[in-house]
């Protein structure tokens, strides 16, 4: 344990990729940080980091290191956050990496429904793209993944895999709210605003539309949706979601969602993940229980046991 305040320094010097950055971070001086490196690189006998006037970058065995560090920072938070559970007081910070599809409705509503029980378990959430979760979840970056996925297989355990199928959102006075489900060559008949390429739901629409003579470029693209959903409650464009990020009549603020004929789109699965043979802190693991079982009950799903 005595390491570990170097441990965090050592974490941050990574992160931001400079010495001075890390002080700052740490609020301690830039020679303070370097002297408790070097005294930590004397007594491994290796250097972590290879220095250059543009930054530090990890050497080989700082690899090595840094993944030691992540995992003994990992089980200190967590053995922080059972001995506060034996003492009644459920506290610790829960790191999430999910899609943006989740931000609007389900997550949100999900940390307050847990907060409401225990106020002392902060949280952190980053939005991240299904293909980088893997790597994000072996660095120790974030405790679990929530993520869309449409076909490949993640290289991560997963706890629960939610079927989902593509939703056409638009303004509520759009002409096509009048269709329970609309097909992709009615939406067509549009401007499309399309999030860009890398999304998971981006992908799936891509193999639908090949060869279809009714496809045109889409008339805006962004890596927000949010600004999307704003973009077609003031017009009469159409955007695209799953439907864990897809609003209802009475939620949409302006907007709404129909699902599209599942005959035009496959569908994937929304993946709740966590890197292989590792522990999460009593903080984590709850809310991991939590989001389980609310899944299941929304989606008719059975809960694994």
């Amino acid at each position: 344990m005595k390491h570990l305040t170097t441990f965090r320094l050592i974490d941050a010097i990574h992160r931001t990729g400079s010495i001075r950055s890390a002080a700052e971070l740490v609020s301690q001086t830039p020679s303070a940080v370097q002297r408790r490196l070097q005294s930590y690189e004397q007594e491994l006998g290796f250097e972590i980091f290879d220095r250059s006037a543009q930054g530090v970058r990890p050497s080989v065995a700082g690899e090595l290191v840094l993944n030691h560090v992540r995992e003994m920072l990992a089980e200190t938070e967590r053995l922080n956050s059972r001995i506060a559970d034996l003492a009644g007081i459920r506290r610790g910070q829960v790191s999430i990496g999910c899609s943006q599809a989740l931000l609007p409705y389900f997550l949100p509503g999900q940390i307050a429904q847990y907060q409401s029980e225990f106020p002392n378990v902060t949280f952190a959430v980053q939005v991240i793209e299904h293909e980088h979760a893997a790597e994000l979840l072996e660095s120790f970056a974030v405790d679990f993944v929530l993520v869309f996925s449409g076909q490949s297989v993640p290289e991560y355990d997963v706890h629960l895999a939610v079927p989902q199928n593509m939703a056409a959102i638009m303004s509520e006075n759009h002409p096509l709210n009048i269709h329970k489900t609309v097909r992709l060559h009615q939406c067509y008949e549009y401007p499309i605003a399309l999030p860009q390429k890398g999304f998971g739901g981006r992908s799936l629409l891509k193999r639908a539309l090949f060869n279809k003579t009714f496809v045109r470029p889409p008339s805006i693209q962004s890596n927000s949706f949010e600004f999307l959903k704003a973009h077609v409650a003031s017009t009469d464009a159409i955007t695209f979601q799953i439907q864990i990020g897809a609003p209802d009549d009475m939620q949409g603020n302006g907007i709404i969602s129909r699902p599209i004929d599942t005959r035009d789109v496959m569908g994937g699965h929304l993946m709740l993940g966590q890197r292989r043979n590792r522990t999460l802190s009593v903080a984590a693991s709850r809310f991991v229980e939590q989001i389980i079982k609310s899944l299941c009950e929304r989606y008719d799903l059975e809960v694994k046991r």
